[in-house]
């Protein structure tokens, strides 16, 4: 979800088309990135009491390439869960939360929020390490521990001759609450599902990625502005079929599949990918389940009203 601003590059966003099609994702502004490193990430505990061994990544559909990580990408160890559904606990009323900072399976729904005051403490730039092709001009962060995976990721993307771009990563509660405002104002029956309210953008966590491609008006019918960078039919995109295929090689998980969609509360996003650790992503892929479904059959967190 995005609220982009325009700018003179192949393929621009488009407010006109921007309110049917797409979740109203905005680039973030330019927040100032304290420099310490969080601790190595602590997973929650799986569902059952055994430990479940790191499931090895399935072969990639021979529609698209599959790429191997790049020598230099160690993916951070981390524990994996088994995504079988769990009895659901009662969850208690409180809407909002403050996550802990190495927590990178944190909930955010359109049920649990984060807190107002929550912000990551080791927020980086990633334009220092793409192409101004690659980031747009925008002055995107997300958090140190998802930094090397997500150059590792898009290099080969590169490398497989595809042509990616990062439209949105870390975005704050207050950039959020300015869109999500917006939509109201334009779409009040439909604002929910096309753009998350402030608090309830995965977003906010820094840990997750809107990507876009250069070539999505190749799959697009002269009906569409030219300027449209986010459609559901960048899933047929080579890009987008690489990322679905193989971003569970590198720790991203798709947040918001087709088939998750009651359960998430927003529309299919074939763009918006989450680092949760590479473990994690391929039992989910496995499971063929999405995070939210996992996390929500799950107790919640503690939460905090600020």
């Amino acid at each position: 979800m995005s609220n982009n601003p325009q700018f003179n590059f192949r393929h621009s966003f488009s407010f006109s088309w921007l309110l049917l099609l797409f979740v109203g994702c905005a680039p973030q502004p330019a927040d100032v990135a304290p420099a310490s490193p969080t601790a190595v990430v602590v997973l929650k505990a799986a569902v059952t009491a055994t430990p479940v061994p790191t499931i090895p990544p399935p072969a990639a559909p021979t529609a698209v390439p599959t790429i191997t990580p790049s020598p230099t990408h160690t993916p951070t160890p981390t524990a994996t869960f088994t995504p079988t559904p769990s009895p659901t606990p009662t969850k208690t009323a409180c809407d909002l939360r403050i996550p802990q900072q190495d927590d990178l399976l944190a909930i955010v729904s359109q049920e649990f929020g984060v807190s107002r005051s929550y912000k990551p403490t080791n927020l980086v730039p990633i334009s220092p390490h793409f192409s101004r092709e690659i980031t747009l001009g925008y002055p995107t962060q997300v958090r140190e521990e998802l930094l090397q995976p997500l150059i590792d990721m898009v290099n080969a993307m590169l490398n497989a001759g595809l042509e990616p771009y990062i439209i949105s990563g870390y975005r704050s509660y207050a950039t959020q609450e300015a869109t999500y405002n917006k939509w109201l104002a334009i779409e009040p029956d439909r604002a929910d599902i096309l753009s998350a309210k402030p608090g309830h953008s995965e977003h906010q966590l820094g840990t997750t990625v809107d990507f876009g491609s250069y070539r999505l008006h190749d799959y697009l019918d002269d009906t569409f502005d030219e300027k449209l960078q986010f459609h559901t039919y960048f899933y047929k995109t080579p890009e987008g079929e690489w990322l679905a295929a193989n971003a569970h090689l590198y720790g991203f998980t798709l947040s918001y599949p087709r088939s998750a969609q009651e359960v998430t509360g927003f529309y299919y996003e074939p763009w918006h990918y989450r680092y949760v650790g590479v473990g994690n992503a391929t039992a989910l892929l496995e499971g063929g389940t999405s995070l939210t479904e996992y996390l929500l059959n799950q107790d919640p967190e503690p939460c905090f009203n600020d």
